[in-house]
């Protein structure tokens, strides 16, 4: 297991957690040549996919096509 000392931690401390996240190795932080803290990767999460999960759960009325207002209505269109 890798070890690092709490000064050279703070200085590289948001690379040091990429490199736990991309290579999954905890390293422990030492002051004073003693463990003090470790730096961990999250346990994998096995949530389902959320893309299409509320496929089917909605209706669509009228024409989504359409312009919200006519356009006579729209200030940026008057001359």
């Amino acid at each position: 297991m890798r070890t690092i000392p709490a000064g050279r931690f703070k200085q590289t401390c948001l690379r040091l957690i990429d490199e736990v996240g991309v290579s999954r190795e905890p390293i422990v932080i030492t002051k004073r040549g003693k463990p003090v803290a470790q730096l961990a990767p999250l346990p994998a999460s096995e949530r389902p996919d959320w893309f299409g999960s509320m496929r089917g759960r909605g209706r669509i009325l009228g024409d989504i096509m359409a312009p919200a207002a006519d356009l006579d209505e729209w200030d940026a269109l008057r001359d």
